[in-house]
């Protein structure tokens, strides 16, 4: 049968056959282009469209026209794709082996084929006990079959519902996860709710789904959800608040819906105290109870005397010095002084000022009076840096309040508090309201606490400026190490750090010197690229011995365009790890050794926003990834692949709270919307050992004297300040 050449006004068709293989899909908006195997077509067609769902071996009817496009030739064009299971033993066999069902892959797929042929399916649905019949399948593999097989059935159901809206296959799976059976019905009930309860759909997706289900554009539970992700938008900025008339306007804005709504629907969220408002302030009621919450529980800490007091402070330090076999600072006297007097003390400052010197210290004092000791930071580098300094067990802040899956709660809190005398945080900046309550109600009151970081660097994700806050608040004793000791003062790390910070150029050290400070000046994206990747593959590993895979991380200021973090991943990925098993989900491939960062808090693995790890395998019979997150071994579902990113480059945000053996800073005026001083500041003291800045001096110079950093909208300074009336 000869295929017929398309014309301008080429008649619709309907073309069936069997969906031999899928060249590429995008499981965000369903487009596919796949061959298809029909009868008179030998070599197969290529159809592209959109479909919910689709699998290797399924029957596909697709309704459409012939074109032939410029690039690729002859294709059927489809506007409308509806795939039905095979029903012919090969089809079966294809279909099964394709990864559909979890626990089959190509091997057992023909084994399953040739014990039950046409029949398979069926089997598998109606009769699964008779699958324990089939070599390697025991009871537990076969009751896996069957619970994978009603899953994808359920899920399948939940995208072709869906179709259209930009709901991809792992969001599906989460939406089923989430709502069970009654999924569908949940979801045409109430959309928005999708919004609140699903990882990565928002407001505006879960919107799209709205209207097109008949919810009325100017209803007010729409305008509830609108001005609920008005909010949540605020918070991602940082802000704790919005005030009443900006929220509204900006509501209206987003909607189109009348002022006399907005207000009705404002009105029953704060009925429903899903929201709070305080004087013309309006706020989540998460974030209002974390900032009172915030002062309520460092009033309780103040309110109660420590276990020891030390009779002689001097004594002590001095003790500590011989210990240490070094002298302290004046600075540093300070520092510990306040540490060991106060309940509640702040001690922060840049690199090379000797904060971890102070923690040591501590700890050593600390535990000679047989004190139990507590070291945590906010990410699992931080803390791991922290132990390793001190050599004394430190973890991350999930970590220490035990997150409990089961329940949603950690297991720490006001009723059961930690079991300690003395902690010690450090990385302090990085800790947003929510997650600093989470800490304090579950310190038991006698305890003495002790804030470490570096106020100058980027404030936390997550909304609050707690640091900057506790200390202007004049509530809490701080002090501020600014002498860089003789050690760092040799680091030209430290020194350009401290001249940024203070809003002065980098200085270059001379050409024939050994040094851990490099810049290379250029501001043509496709020479910065070229440059950065010169230094990561050749000139970093010959001269200092890194590995360009693990040891060097690459930093820029955004996540999109030309010179962000994803288009530098996909580069670095090609010249770093070409080869190796690999499989793509959500448009990224990911290849067995690739270095991966987690993307979102996942409690129940137990691995959080920002953390590091290797793909160490890649199964596809079992459709899991398995990551090496600091020795520990998490396993990922292929749906779940969008909670990880790429790692050879990351946002400079990102790498908040992360150290790297060496980092390649990019900069250039491409940037120049976001170059601020302590994106510069924060990103150079990422550097342990070697700093390379790729980029501009115009952009550098751009970025030192941008210091008008936002201002982010917290009560918490005047929450804090107001307490000491009561102490």
């Amino acid at each position: 049968m000869a295929t017929p050449a398309p014309s301008a006004a080429a008649p619709e068709e309907i073309m069936a056959g069997v969906v031999d293989h899928i060249v590429y899909r995008s499981e965000e908006s369903g487009y596919t282009v796949c061959v298809l195997k029909t009868p008179g077509h030998r070599e197969g067609i290529v159809v592209v469209g959109t479909c919910a769902a689709i699998w290797e071996g399924e029957n596909l009817q697709a309704e459409g026209r012939w074109i032939r496009h410029k690039t690729h030739g002859l294709q059927f064009n489809a506007h409308k794709m509806v795939c039905v299971e095979p029903h012919t033993a090969a089809g079966i066999e294809k279909y099964l082996a394709s990864g559909l069902i979890l626990g089959i892959g190509p091997v057992l797929a023909g084994r399953l084929v040739k014990k039950f042929g046409e029949d398979t399916l069926g089997i598998i649905n109606r009769e699964s006990a008779r699958l324990e019949s089939v070599e390697g399948i025991g009871k537990k593999r076969r009751e896996q079959i069957k619970a994978a097989w009603n899953e994808q059935k359920a899920v399948r159901d939940i995208m072709i519902f869906l179709h259209g809206h930009n709901v991809s296959t792992s969001q599906a799976m989460r939406i089923y996860r989430a709502y069970g059976d009654d999924a569908i019905a949940l979801v045409r009930a109430n959309p928005y709710r999708l919004a609140a309860d699903i990882w990565g759909i928002g407001f505006k997706s879960a919107d799209k789904i709205a209207m097109a289900i008949g919810i009325p554009p100017q209803s007010v539970v729409r305008a509830q959800a609108g001005i609920i992700y008005t909010l949540h938008t605020l918070t991602d900025e940082g802000h704790c608040y919005c005030p009443r008339a900006e929220l509204l306007t900006t509501a209206e804005q987003l909607l189109t819906i009348p002022p006399a709504v907005l207000e009705e629907a404002l009105t029953l969220e704060l009925g429903k105290r899903t929201l709070i408002e305080e004087d013309t302030a309006i706020y989540l009621a998460s974030l209002y109870y974390a900032e009172t919450g915030i002062a309520a529980q460092i009033a309780r800490l103040l309110k109660t005397p420590p276990r020891w007091m030390p009779e002689e402070t001097a004594k002590a330090i001095l003790w500590a010095a011989g210990r240490m076999a070094l002298t302290f600072a004046p600075g540093q006297v300070q520092a510990l002084t306040l540490a060991l007097m106060e309940k509640v003390s702040i001690i922060t400052g840049g690199p090379g000022v000797g904060k971890t010197t102070i923690i040591r210290a501590l700890v050593d004092m600390f535990a000679a009076k047989r004190l139990e000791v507590c070291l945590a930071a906010p990410t699992g580098r931080a803390a791991k840096r922290m132990q390793e300094a001190t050599r004394h067990q430190a973890m991350t802040l999930h970590r220490l309040l035990k997150f409990m899956p089961a329940t949603g709660r950690f297991d720490h809190n006001q009723a059961h508090p930690l079991a300690g005398d003395v902690f010690i945080l450090d990385e302090v900046s990085m800790i947003d309201v929510g997650l600093m309550l989470t800490f304090l109600l579950a310190l038991p009151p006698a305890s003495r606490l002790v804030l470490v970081g570096d106020a100058d660097q980027l404030p936390s994700v997550g909304p609050g400026n707690v640091l900057r806050d506790m200390i202007a608040s004049g509530i809490l004793p701080s002090v501020k190490l600014d002498v860089i000791f003789r050690q760092s003062a040799r680091s030209w790390i430290v020194h350009n750090a401290h001249r940024v910070n203070t809003g002065l150029f980098f200085e270059v050290p001379p050409a024939n010197e050994d040094s851990d400070f490099y810049f290379v000046d250029e501001n043509d994206p496709d020479k910065v690229i070229r440059a950065a990747i010169e230094l990561i593959t050749k000139r970093i590993p010959q001269r200092f011995g890194l590995n360009p895979r693990t040891d060097i991380q690459l930093l820029t200021p955004m996540r999109r365009f030309q010179l962000g973090a994803e288009n530098m991943n996909a580069i670095l990925q090609d010249v770093l790890n070409p080869k190796g098993e690999s499989v793509t989900r959500y448009g990224r491939i990911y290849r067995d050794g690739d270095r991966v960062m987690q993307m979102r808090n996942n409690y129940d693995k137990d691995v959080y926003n920002g953390d590091i790890g290797q793909i160490r395998t890649i199964s596809a019979e079992d459709q899991e990834v398995a990551v090496d997150f600091d020795g520990r071994r998490v396993t990922y579902q292929l749906y779940e692949l969008d909670e990880l990113s790429l790692a050879y480059a990351s946002s400079i945000h990102k790498a908040q709270g992360s150290e790297h053996p060496a980092v390649v800073i990019l900069m250039t005026t491409q940037h120049y919307k976001l170059l601020q001083r302590n994106l510069l500041y924060t990103a150079l003291t990422r550097g342990r050992k070697l700093v390379c800045l790729v980029g501009s001096k115009k952009a550098v110079a751009i970025a030192i004297h941008n210091n008008c950093t936002v201002e982010r909208r917290t009560r918490l300074k005047q929450r804090l300040a107001a307490i000491s009336k009561n102490l």
